[in-house]
């Protein structure tokens, strides 16, 4: 089991219980699940097979390939070329994902001052963007082309403010944590 899972049951549910006022522990927000996107556009088959082992590799997971919908010709695109990847995580890969994330990866980002708080939605998922997928630790050596990644917390919350109470209890680093 993972540590932060375990933290969270111990410690993280009694403290949102009080700081938001809830009776019900039910009522406390959680992570459902985390959704993990990374749109790599035209590439070659061999940088698209590195890009879905290197996704593979952060996320324990085979990735869902995602496909071209309409073809456009001024970006050489056809219908059903594959343009991107996306993995749903749940359970304990969600949270050995979170731990990882908070603990490793974000403090390998050059000049990191936190993440920006900009990223939430008004329904308590936030998404947070990030230029390189090379940070994550499971990627000894970045080879291969650099892509970006879309990662989702996906909230029972029902509004920001919980949320986000959520992440920073779970040890989100945000900027300035207003």
């Amino acid at each position: 089991m993972a540590k932060l899972k375990e933290q969270y049951n111990d410690k993280i549910v009694p403290a949102l219980e009080e700081k938001l006022g809830t009776k019900n522990r039910m009522l406390v927000p959680r992570l459902q699940k985390i959704v993990i996107n990374m749109g790599f556009g035209i590439v070659t088959k061999d940088e698209q097979k590195s890009l879905v082992d290197d996704l593979a590799a952060i996320t324990g997971q085979k990735p869902m390939l995602c496909k071209a919908k309409k073809s456009i010709s001024n970006f050489k695109l056809r219908e059903g070329m594959v343009i991107g990847a996306k993995v749903t995580l749940r359970g304990e890969r969600m949270w050995d994902f979170v731990e990882r994330l908070i603990n490793a990866a974000l403090p390998r980002i050059r000049d990191f001052h936190g993440v920006p708080n900009r990223g939430f939605d008004g329904r308590g998922n936030y998404t947070l963007g990030l230029k390189e997928h090379s940070i994550f630790p499971e990627l000894v050596e970045a080879a291969g082309p650099q892509s970006g990644m879309d990662i989702t917390f996906v909230t029972s919350s029902n509004d920001n403010k919980a949320a986000k109470e959520l992440l920073i209890a779970l040890g989100m680093p945000f900027v300035g944590r207003n």
